[in-house]
């Protein structure tokens, strides 16, 4: 425990010196989890306290990502497309930014999708349930989201530090760091994850108040 203790103060160390290699290198270590562990509970608790506090940033937050980042992907093809069958030019990043677009897209998407609980779910088999073991499920369901938002964030964000240390560039560009996009997917799981917060809260409520706890959702049901 004494080493985890000391590796998670390496880590802290290292996010203020704000240099890239000692972040890398402090993270690759047993304490990286524990790290991850803050960020993953407290970190999104205090995210959903903001979004319930800030009701536009809740509503609009995953929508305004997914719809900017999806027009910019349709646009740079749109235009990019034209420009090269036409006019026989193509700018050198074209095929290589929409790609990272679409990486944030998908993973706010997902967190997107965990809001509105359009995620698989077997609602319908669970629909079966009493409330005791539907409230069980649902429980399950939230404890193997944050194990998961656990791993991804330690995962990625080593990813990300790994990029920056080695000075990774976006193909085609001079100075488009791909760690930006990296750092994308830690932060949209701290998302999902408070997302997965709310919702338990919601479902302890409902349990407690009798209220049906299982419903059918789509995706378009916001």
């Amino acid at each position: 425990m004494a080493s985890l203790l000391e590796g998670l103060g390496t880590i802290f160390q290292a996010l203020a010196s704000m240099d890239s290699f000692e972040i890398s290198d402090a993270l690759n270590s047993p304490s990286a989890y524990l790290f991850g562990l803050i960020l993953v509970l407290p970190g999104s608790w205090l995210l959903m306290l903001v979004l319930q506090k800030t009701p536009f940033l809740d509503k609009y937050l995953e929508r305004s990502l997914l719809v900017s980042t999806y027009l910019a992907i349709a646009a740079i093809i749109f235009i990019e497309v034209i420009r090269r069958f036409v006019f026989q030019v193509q700018a050198p990043w074209s095929t290589t930014l929409p790609p990272y677009l679409f990486l944030i897209m998908a993973w706010v998407g997902c967190a997107y999708n965990t809001k509105l609980r359009t995620h698989l779910s077997f609602s319908e088999f669970r629909q079966k349930f009493p409330p005791f073991g539907q409230f069980l499920c649902l429980s399950l369901d939230a404890v193997l989201w944050l194990v998961f938002a656990l791993i991804v964030v330690v995962t990625s964000l080593k990813q990300t530090a790994n990029s920056a240390a080695n000075f990774q560039i976006l193909l085609g560009t001079d100075n488009v760091m791909q760690w930006w996009f990296y750092a994308v997917v830690p932060f949209s799981w701290l998302i999902l994850s408070a997302r997965v917060m709310e919702n338990w809260l919601e479902d302890l409520h409902n349990y407690k108040s009798g209220k049906p706890l299982i419903t059918l959702n789509a995706i378009t049901g916001e």
